[in-house]
C-alpha cells in the first residue's frame, strides 16, 4: 500500500507527505529525522489515505500541494478537527478520560 498523510505541526502548519510505510515514516517525523518537520515538533497525524497504486498516491499528494488542493485540505481539516471535538464532547462531557472515554487524539494505528 501507498499512503498520503497529513500532519499538524507544532506551529499549526500542515504538512502533506507520501510514503509506502506509514508507521515508519510517522516515527521518523516524531523523532526529528525528517528535515522539514524536525524543527516543528511535536507532529500529529490527523489524516491519511491508502492507495494500491503508487501513481495514484503520488498524484493525490501532488494535487493536495496545489492551491486548489490546499483549499480542499483546509476544509477537510476543519471538518476533521470539528468532528474530533464533537466526539470528545459526546463521549467525555466532563473532559475526563477512562476506558469508556479514550483519548481521541491518540492515533488508532498505535503511532503515538
Amino acid at each position: 500500500m501507498y499512503y498520503v498523510y497529513i500532519l499538524k505541526l507544532s506551529n499549526k502548519q500542515i504538512y502533506t507527505g507520501f510514503t509506502h510505510n506509514l508507521r515508519e515514516r510517522i516515527k521518523q517525523h516524531q523523532h526529528g529525522k525528517a528535515k522539514f518537520t524536525s524543527k516543528r515538533l511535536p507532529v500529529e497525524l490527523i489524516h491519511y489515505e491508502a492507495y494500491v497504486r503508487e501513481s495514484d498516491a503520488r498524484r493525490r499528494e501532488k494535487f493536495l500541494k496545489t492551491s486548489e488542493g490546499k483549499n480542499l485540505l483546509k476544509k477537510q481539516i476543519r471538518d476533521i478537527l470539528t468532528e474530533k471535538e464533537t466526539i470528545s464532547m459526546e463521549r467525555c462531557p466532563s473532559g475526563l478520560r477512562s476506558r469508556s472515554c479514550p483519548d481521541i487524539h491518540r492515533d488508532t494505528m498505535g503511532l503515538s
